[in-house]
């Protein structure tokens, strides 16, 4: 009987610590927001996030769009040939890269190196008391801090998406005209065809929800950090782990609301 009550009490020690964190990122989350829309406005500490955030991460994002694409479509032709049903890779590696791979692929590249270097900063600001300091001279860290990089998240991302799903269909693309013989011009019209706003445009505002998510994750955690060198490696490492997992959670709620019969 101990053993059962003891369980259960570690059961809910659990539920009501999560229920805790969860409200204090909420609150976090909702007053970063609210300093979005109310003056004054860092305008350029939100240009250089933006670059950082948006214009350093598209190497890599370019990278891993073309590859994911190529790789898609050699995966899709081995299967659909089975079935004889290759002809409908064009409209797989479209449909596949616009509403999934392009936004999840990308974002989860951005929230390894973005989210980890969002982290580190404001986390080193906490430990080394420039946050502090940021109070001591009448400036709001929340609005200093926080709301430039939220909202240059919210913009960079479905721009860096964008460019994904362009390289993604290149990339399939490439490898089913060089390598499978797929006529050029019949594999694009097949695509054109397939594709449509939707597709589009439910992926980029998958990417918005996404940039938000890998900006707040990295402020919130450096914001939270404590302990020296060893917290800032802490928050770096939640940071990176927590943004991951909550866009393939909320990928899957956008993908209900939009997708959902």
């Amino acid at each position: 009987m101990n053993k059962i009550l003891a369980f259960l009490a570690a059961v809910g020690r659990a539920v009501i610590t999560v229920c805790g964190e969860a409200g204090k990122l909420a609150t976090f989350a909702a007053e970063g927001m609210s300093h979005i829309v109310r003056p004054p406005f860092y305008g350029r500490l939100f240009l250089k996030a933006l670059m950082d955030i948006g214009y350093t991460s598209l190497p890599v994002v370019a990278l891993t769009a073309v590859f994911t694409g190529m790789v898609l479509a050699l995966q899709s032709y081995t299967g659909f040939s089975r079935f004889s049903a290759t002809g409908a890779v064009a409209n797989l590696v479209v449909l596949s890269v616009t509403r999934e791979l392009g936004p999840v692929i990308a974002s989860l590249m951005v929230a390894g190196r973005v989210g980890a270097a969002i982290a580190a900063e404001v986390g080193t600001m906490r430990v080394t008391d420039q946050i502090d300091a940021l109070t001591t001279l009448s400036t709001n860290p929340m609005k200093y801090l926080v709301a430039p990089r939220l909202l240059a998240g919210i913009i960079a991302l479905p721009l860096l998406v964008l460019l994904a799903d362009i390289l993604g269909v290149m990339g399939g693309f490439i490898v089913s005209t060089l390598k499978l013989g797929f006529n050029a011009s019949a594999y694009l019209t097949n695509t054109a065809n397939f594709l449509q706003t939707e597709d589009v445009i439910s992926g980029l505002v998958k990417a918005g929800v996404f940039g938000f998510l890998i900006a707040l994750m990295g402020c919130y955690q450096g914001y939270h950090s404590k302990g020296g060198a060893q917290g800032v490696g802490a928050a770096t490492t939640a940071a990176v782990v927590s943004a991951s997992i909550l866009i393939l959670a909320f990928d899957y709620v956008l993908t209900e609301m939009f997708f959902s019969q």
